[in-house]
């Protein structure tokens, strides 16, 4: 076909060199220019009729794709917002909740000491009570023994004083009347 034209067109550019006019002046062989804008023609046609609506469909799909990732983007990042609107509520509550439950640990805990440090002080009372419960039984105890002593050692000196013995009732009779009398 390359030789055709050639051929064509050294045909043509020979009879052109016979007749001068403005194209041959120009260098431009008008047959062969009228034949390249049909060839051009014929080749706009086949392209708008075969090529460019699959292009231009391919181009739409990616269009109508790009358009629904651009509508789930958005649709993505208002989900997102409101996510993080939900979270950051969330852990406002949670701080709250956090707040209340210190406040109702320390409240417990005071409570706690205080009950404790009343049951040390009844612990305290009832040890106190309990000792002098046991040093009034030791003070009789001893008063005991010593109004014992106190006895055998004025039935000494009765005795002594008397130079005879008397029978341990009539000492201790004696001793318990002398006693009494003292105490008084």
């Amino acid at each position: 076909m390359n030789s055709f034209f050639t051929q064509f067109a050294a045909t043509e550019a020979h009879n052109a060199a016979e007749k001068p006019d403005i194209f041959t002046s120009l260098g431009i062989d008008w047959k062969l220019l009228v034949l390249q804008i049909v060839a051009f023609l014929i080749l706009v046609w086949l392209l708008n009729r075969y090529v460019y609506p699959v292009f231009l469909r391919i181009v739409d799909e990616r269009q109508s794709k790009i358009d629904e990732s651009l509508k789930a983007a958005r649709a993505a990042e208002k989900s997102a917002e409101s996510a993080q609107d939900k979270i950051d509520e969330q852990l406002d509550q949670a701080r709250l909740q956090a707040k209340d439950i210190v406040t109702t640990a320390k409240d417990e805990a005071s409570a706690m000491l205080s009950k404790a440090d009343e049951k040390s002080k009844a612990n305290a009372e009832h040890m106190l009570e309990t000792a002098r419960d046991e040093i009034g039984k030791e003070v009789i105890a001893a008063k005991k023994a010593l109004h014992n002593e106190t006895i055998e050692l004025v039935a000494q000196a009765t005795e002594k004083v008397i130079g005879k013995t008397h029978t341990a009732k009539a000492d201790a009779s004696v001793i318990s009347d002398a006693l009494k009398k003292a105490e008084k």
